[in-house]
């Protein structure tokens, strides 16, 4: 029994502007979604969606998972940044200082992403979006690598990181201590293999909290992670991811 990530959700206040937005800063095209949101085909080959759910909540925080986009020049950054500018995204200091190489953005709704400078070794090869970098422990890192089934990549000084077999967009984890609740974030969408409740069985033997109602209206259970952010498992028959 396992779960594939079936989509990087987004909680979002105009769920189609910042489709739009992040369609046109990415280069994805839109996908059918019969999961409350509107999706996006990532393109990439971790197999995951781009998922933007109608939420009415208020970010109050820094966001705790977001993405470090790959830049091949210093003229390919530059145009990743102006892309994203024109398209309705603004300079963010997250304390990154006036030297530092990476530039720091947030989209239309105020989600930070970072624009990666060139020569990166750690996440060559794994496309535009490089990285979801987030914050949290080590053990999270260890539960989301038996969860998905996805090898540790990186595994030292309470850093972690995985990706899946396949490649693609790393996830990686920075260590204590966990910034709060930001209210507004980015959240994981699985899709079981097979037995939807089987499933949830075997990650709250992981390490996972139930939440919430038994299951919401698109049949979806919510849980925790260890460190106490939500996810979502879907049904496994679910269509679109």
């Amino acid at each position: 029994m396992s779960s594939r990530l079936s989509a990087i959700s987004f909680e979002a206040h105009q769920p189609g502007r910042l489709a739009d937005f992040w369609s046109g800063v990415l280069g994805l095209e839109r996908a059918d979604d019969a999961h409350g949101g509107i999706a996006l085909l990532s393109g990439n080959d971790a197999g995951y969606r781009l998922r933007f759910r109608p939420s009415q909540k208020q970010k109050t925080a820094q966001n705790r998972l977001h993405f470090d986009l790959t830049s091949s020049s210093p003229e390919d950054q530059r145009e990743t940044v102006a892309r994203a500018l024109a398209l309705g995204a603004h300079h963010a200091d997250v304390g990154q200082g006036p030297d530092a190489s990476h530039v720091v953005l947030a989209d239309p709704e105020g989600n930070e992403f970072c624009v990666i400078e060139p020569g990166n070794d750690f996440l060559a090869g794994c496309g535009l979006a490089g990285a979801l970098a987030c914050d949290g422990s080590q053990a999270v890192g260890y539960f989301w690598s038996e969860a998905l089934g996805w090898p540790l990549v990186w595994d030292q000084d309470e850093e972690t990181a995985i990706q899946s077999p396949d490649g693609g967009t790393k996830i990686t984890w920075g260590g204590p201590p966990c910034m709060p609740d930001p209210g507004k974030d980015l959240h994981f969408d699985l899709v079981p293999d097979e037995d939807q409740e089987a499933e949830v069985e075997r990650l709250l033997a992981l390490g996972a909290k139930r939440l919430g109602p038994e299951r919401d209206g698109e049949g979806a259970v919510t849980l925790a992670d260890p460190d106490g952010n939500e996810f979502r498992v879907l049904r496994p028959n679910g269509s679109g991811g």
